[in-house]
């Protein structure tokens, strides 16, 4: 054997082509008929509060970064990605100094306060929603759909006024709600996208909505197998969250059973708060949220064998 084609460097050994930036363009494309669909439904405004929410993320990492003397990395699209999910997150009626704060805040207090892209313990873009959401409850409470103010099909579940749209318009996105979550036809070409490319698996998001879908079906909200499970799984953030937001590198586990174990969980604690909450009527994001923080518990019970090693 020639010794000239022997390199002796240190791990890791398995190479790969792909970079966060690539990784990132993916998702941002993947997020487009998401994004098309908001303005179609909720108009211009719309794109007025995704273009505040990704110019205050990616002002806010900038600055960070310039200010600590760190490398400038906004150029990975990361603080984009995350532009767009908080904007995705919020009603269209939010007043738009409140999404350049939800940017901001994660941005530099969930993403950078832990170290950067990589190391932060939780969803930036959820941690955002659940710090507006205890904020300003009211400004992120306030529905609209055609103009007319209107309750999300969840809370009309739960007890508000109003009549439930049909299970068509759930599913296109003709109703209330915030303003990413609410067509899951264009969230699922966004998956089917992401599933071409390569940049997820099918784990999480299949085995959180089947979570969902068995639960809600055999528990029900009056009763057991009362629920409707087809309409629960089109309802609020449950698309969004577990395609988008469940499916995040750095707060998901790493190995193909560790991230069915987290599916799993977010599922349970998501149907749980919707049928037995007394009166929030999602549970997506506080699901993904408290199981974010059980990802290095998963991660340290569920470890694959190692090359080579014997009993």
């Amino acid at each position: 054997m020639n010794k000239s084609m022997l390199t002796l460097s240190s791990s890791p050994h398995i190479r790969s082509n792909e970079t966060v930036k690539g990784i990132m363009r993916d998702v941002i494309i993947a997020l487009i008929p998401a994004a098309l669909a908001g303005i179609y439904f909720f108009k211009f405004r719309a794109a007025l509060v995704m273009i505040t929410a990704i110019v205050s993320a990616v002002f806010s990492e900038w600055l960070w970064q310039k200010l600590t003397k760190r490398e400038i990395t906004i150029n990975d699209l990361s603080a984009v990605v995350t532009g767009i999910l908080i904007a995705f997150n919020v009603p269209v009626t939010i007043p738009l100094w409140m999404v350049a704060i939800g940017s901001a805040f994660a941005i530099i207090v969930v993403k950078q306060f832990f170290g950067g892209i990589g190391q932060n313990v939780v969803n930036p873009a959820l941690a955002a929603r659940a710090f507006l959401l205890s904020s300003w409850p009211s400004a992120m409470t306030n529905w609209t759909i055609d103009g007319a103010t209107s309750a999300t099909p969840l809370a009309i579940l739960k007890g508000a006024e109003g009549q439930l749209p049909s299970l068509t318009n759930l599913f296109i996105g003709h109703v209330g709600g915030c303003i990413g979550e609410t067509s899951a036809l264009a969230l699922l070409i966004g998956f089917a996208y992401l599933l071409y490319r390569r940049v997820i698996s099918y784990h999480i998001p299949v085995f959180y909505i089947g979570t969902v879908i068995i639960l809600t079906t055999l528990i029900g909200r009056n009763g057991f197998m009362t629920g409707n499970a087809i309409y629960e799984i089109f309802a609020g953030g449950l698309m969004l969250g577990a395609i988008f937001m469940a499916t995040d590198y750095t707060t998901c586990p790493m190995t193909k059973k560790g991230q069915i174990i987290f599916a799993i969980g977010c599922g349970l604690l998501t149907s749980v708060i919707r049928i037995f909450s007394g009166a929030y009527p999602e549970g997506v994001s506080y699901s993904i949220l408290i199981m974010n923080l059980f990802v290095p518990l998963i991660d340290k019970y569920v470890i694959p064998t190692k090359f080579g090693k014997v009993k």
